[in-house]
């Protein structure tokens, strides 16, 4: 199950600049169900006095940014998943945007 976050309350920045997503195997460019390529980078999402680093997947490239760039983040989910005896949560977004650029543009 997917499950929808609410980050209007949330600040986020950047990791590392964004990476194209690569398939395991075949080492070629990922792509979502439309085709569009899957981008991958670190944020780190800080909430009410606490930060957590979390890796977020985004189909079509969100960058350029750098390291500490301020973020907005849209159409977060959450899907836990299970895989033999390890488990965990991936996130997908569905837009990453640098708070800088979107300043700079109005």
């Amino acid at each position: 199950m997917k499950l929808p976050l609410a980050t209007s309350a949330m600040t986020f920045f950047a990791v590392a600049p964004p990476e194209q997503v690569k398939d395991f195997e075949t080492k070629q460019p990922r792509t979502d169900e439309n085709g569009a390529p899957l981008f991958s980078t670190q944020l780190v999402a800080l909430f009410n006095g606490e930060a957590e680093v979390i890796p977020v997947k985004v189909a079509g490239d969100p960058g350029p940014f750098e390291q500490g760039t301020p973020l907005r983040v849209t159409g977060l989910m959450a899907q836990p998943w299970t895989m033999g005896d390890r488990s965990g949560i991936s996130y997908r977004a569905e837009k990453i945007e640098s708070l800088n650029a979107a300043r700079k543009a109005s």
